[in-house]
């Protein structure tokens, strides 16, 4: 019982910083194909916009997930790491860099300090959650066994469902970037932009839907012990609970109802991380180590419970403060396109400094 309670808490983690860290990340894809540096500087300027109050929040989550595992699930843990250094090490220094590059790229004196910056921030962001969901991919397609480095540093996580995990949670924070940043676009009255992340959002949301379930096929044949889990009850039952709610986020991206949209979004993404740890059941380490086996003692279950508690009473309505906030609109700042600091002054203004 008190296994499955910190394994519950890892869930709703996971599924926290998938929607909110996801969409953190999928804001960097935006970044990285929004066109060049004047075409693109509208969609950049959103990206900063919608991101500045929020980024450093949306990865708490993550510290959340790591530390309650390592600390619950130490042998799972170790087993994990060891085996999967390499593109989660791939993924922490792109956070650190993404973020680097993400706070001094608004202090960028040059275009092409801007560049290399915005560059490095876009490139972080789609590498990071691939190679995340790459490593999620390797644990679920039971790549991981127990022990201290006892699998495959690279086949582990560079094979059929580890991929398509990857592009997955590509795809899918591109998908709910999309979504949010409608909504924020609406918010301020940016009809061009709400546009522009309107077809954003529904072109993201069909692609997820189809690389899903072409996944399907991928996991049938490389992965069968998580497919049986996913095509059957209870993985199953959020299985459909996600595609009904990206069809219905469809729907409502379609006739922009963006803040409906931003919650049936969520409610996609954590379907699936839920319905995941459903498939895998009773295994933390498929196939390896089931959860009562990794768990840790029950005095330490106990007092990680019992801290986490206490920690989310401050955690939680800070973050909910936050965000309420954030979507009233209430810590917007000013939009300014990322071109503007770089374009040549006009004959007007050159006069002006001049007199």
């Amino acid at each position: 019982m008190l296994a499955d309670l910190c394994l519950a808490l890892i869930i709703a983690g996971l599924s926290a910083y998938a929607v909110m860290g996801g969409a953190d990340f999928g804001a960097g894809f935006w970044d990285l194909t929004a066109g060049g540096a004047h075409r693109g500087g509208r969609v950049r300027g959103m990206v900063a916009r919608s991101m500045g109050p929020v980024w450093e929040a949306n990865h708490v989550w993550l510290i959340f997930v790591l530390v309650i595992f390592w600390t619950c699930f130490p042998v799972a843990f170790g087993s994990a790491m060891s085996t999967l250094y390499v593109p989660l090490f791939i993924a922490t220094i792109g956070i650190i860099f993404r973020g680097t590059a993400f706070a001094l790229r608004g202090q960028a004196a040059t275009i092409n300090e801007a560049r290399v910056l915005g560059g490095l921030f876009a490139l972080s962001s789609v590498l990071v959650p691939f190679c995340m969901g790459a490593a999620l991919g390797a644990v679920g397609s039971g790549r991981v066994p127990v022990g201290n480095a006892a699998g495959d540093p690279f086949t582990s996580w560079l094979n059929p469902t580890s991929i398509l995990v990857g592009v997955l949670a590509v795809i899918t924070g591109a998908y709910l970037a999309a979504v949010f940043m409608a909504g924020d676009a609406a918010r301020g009255g940016f009809r061009d932009l709400v546009l522009a992340f309107r077809g954003r959002a529904l072109a993201s949301g069909a692609l997820s839907g189809v690389v899903a379930i072409g996944g399907l096929i991928v996991l049938h044949e490389d992965a069968r012990s998580l497919f049986d889990g996913l095509t059957s009850s209870p993985g199953l039952f959020f299985v459909v609970g996600s595609a009904l709610a990206g069809a219905l986020t469809l729907a409502l991206v379609w006739h922009e109802s963006f803040e409906a949209a931003r919650y049936s979004a969520a409610a996609a993404v954590g379907c699936v991380t839920v319905g995941w740890a459903f498939a895998q059941s009773p295994y933390l380490l498929p196939n390896e180590l089931t959860l009562e086996q990794a768990a840790a003692g029950d005095t330490t279950l106990v007092a990680v419970l019992l801290s986490v508690a206490v920690g989310l009473l401050l955690l939680v309505p800070s973050l909910y403060l936050l965000y309420s906030f954030v979507l009233k609109g209430r810590l917007d700042e000013d939009f300014e396109s990322l071109d503007q600091r770089f374009q040549p002054l006009s004959a007007g203004d050159d006069s002006k400094e001049g007199a």
